[in-house]
């Protein structure tokens, strides 16, 4: 196994609301290989923006705080850092694809300017080679005429224009870590094709890792290398992609591919059929059931196998099984 570039240990990041306390990342750890492509799923609300976040310390305070953990990037612990050394691995060492191109632009500044901010930050470039490699990234996204749209301001782009100039920015100074946060929600599905093969031909080329956050299970089919399930801020299944689909072992993780269009052997979608739907909704974070939190879901528990009692008294803790991967059920083992 390729050594992780960044490890994330135990996180927990807690907001503080008037209904009390709401911890949306509770005890999160796992790892991002050297050149692989670890992909964070999970329904809206499990926490895997926030996860994304605070690995930058991006978290904004008030409300919230990360209480506790550490997250290792290089043998050094993010959390602790003072900001000045935070901000220059920041855009440099570690880009991230925020979620919303509509906001994440500033509205004042041309997007071959803020490009070739993020250049001359870290490179120490001059204006005129930092505006060259600006129109280079906006042609590599596939934005026609670059030339033109560097000199164009955001609210003159499309919204799928605004994210393939936030995934410009992100891989101006060759990240190793490439943080994508939904990168391809904005974008129709010929230009979604075309950025995910561009990341898929940056990582072979340069070697860099990806922690990829997205809902659509056949885009982590096509681009992960290793899955991490988030339900209400815990993990509840982590494996390699191929074993996550070919066998998963939650119940929450069966739920979801169950909900989504399958996937043949070459992980492209498959003849149609009805999708299935998940019974409920995600729990309150501030008024958290006993047991397991996806007990009051979980079709498994429904159909009252030996224990089940337990499912909602106490939760299962994360464990590894005997294939390498770790899961939060007391049926993950023997789950048919």
């Amino acid at each position: 196994m390729a050594e992780a570039l960044l490890s994330v240990r135990e996180l927990r990041v807690r907001f503080d609301a008037e209904r009390g306390p709401l911890y949306a990342v509770d005890d999160v750890s796992f790892d991002v290989p050297g050149g692989k492509t670890v992909a964070l799923v999970g329904e809206s609300g499990s926490g895997k923006s926030v996860t994304a976040l605070a690995i930058l310390r991006l978290i904004a305070s008030p409300p919230g705080t990360i209480e506790s953990g550490k997250v290792l990037f290089g043998g050094r612990d993010l959390l602790t850092l003072a900001e000045r050394d935070l901000r220059a691995i920041r855009g440099g060492q570690i880009s991230m694809i925020f979620q919303e191109p509509m906001t994440s632009l500033n509205p004042v500044y041309t997007a071959g300017a803020q490009i070739s901010e993020v250049i001359r930050l870290h490179e120490k470039t001059g204006r005129g080679e930092a505006r060259r490699r600006a129109v280079e990234l906006l042609g590599l996204v596939g934005i026609p005429s670059p030339e033109e749209r560097a000199d164009a301001y955001p609210h003159e782009m499309s919204g799928g224009m605004r994210q393939r100039v936030l995934i410009a920015m992100a891989l101006a100074c060759g990240p190793r870590l490439l943080i994508a946060d939904e990168p391809t929600t904005a974008l129709d599905v010929s230009v979604q094709a075309q950025i995910l093969e561009l990341l898929a031909r940056r990582k072979e080329a340069t070697g860099m890792s990806m922690l990829f956050i997205t809902h659509d299970l056949g885009v982590v089919a096509e681009i992960a290398d290793e899955v991490v399930v988030l339900y209400a801020g815990r993990i509840v299944e982590t494996a390699t992609v191929t074993s996550l689909f070919a066998d998963p072992r939650h119940p929450y993780t069966r739920a979801l591919l169950a909900s989504a269009p399958p996937l043949d052997s070459s992980r492209r979608l498959d003849r149609p059929r009805r999708l299935d739907a998940i019974d409920g909704i995600v729990p309150d974070l501030a008024a958290l059931p006993p047991g397991c939190r996806f007990a009051e879901r979980c079709a498994l528990r429904r159909s009252r196998p030996p224990g089940y009692e337990r499912c909602t008294v106490e939760e299962p803790p994360l464990v590894a099984l005997s294939d390498g991967r770790r899961v939060r059920c007391y049926y993950g083992e023997a789950l048919p």
